[in-house]
C-alpha cells in the first residue's frame, strides 16, 4: 500500500512538472508575440495618430502576465493554498455522488456488465 502512494505521488509530481515545462515553453512563444505586437502596435499607433491601436496591448498583457506567473510566479502555491481550504472548509462539495466505491458496489457492476454482455452475444 505505502509503494502506491509513494508511485501515485511520484506520478502527480512529474504530471506537475510537465505541465510547469510546458507553461514555460508556452511562455516562450507568447513572450515574443506579445513582445512583437506591442511593438507593432505602438509604432502603428504613433506614425497613424490612433490610440485606439493600443487597446489590444491591455487583454494581450492580462495573458503575458497570467502565463508568467504560471510558469514562474506563486500560482501554483496560490492554487495549492487554495485547495486546502475549500478541502477544510468545502469538504461537503469533494463528495462522490453515491459516496466512496466499495467492493460489493464495483462487484455489482462488472457482473451487470458481465450479464449485458453475454445476453447480446445471443
Amino acid at each position: 500500500m505505502e509503494r502506491q502512494i509513494m508511485m501515485q505521488n511520484q506520478m502527480r509530481e512529474q504530471q506537475m512538472a510537465m505541465q510547469i515545462a510546458w507553461s514555460r515553453e508556452f511562455l516562450k512563444y507568447f513572450g515574443t508575440f506579445f513582445g512583437l505586437a506591442s511593438l507593432g502596435l505602438s509604432v502603428g499607433a504613433i506614425k497613424k495618430r490612433r490610440p485606439g491601436l493600443l487597446g489590444p496591448i491591455v487583454p494581450l498583457g492580462f495573458i503575458f502576465a497570467y502565463q508568467l506567473d504560471m510558469a514562474y510566479g506563486t500560482f501554483v502555491y496560490r492554487m495549492r493554498e487554495e485547495a486546502e481550504n475549500i478541502m477544510a472548509a468545502e469538504g461537503n462539495r469533494l463528495e462522490l455522488p453515491h459516496g466512496i466505491p466499495t467492493f460489493e458496489s464495483i462487484e455489482k457492476a462488472r457482473r451487470a456488465k458481465n450479464t449485458l454482455t453475454a445476453f447480446l452475444e445471443k
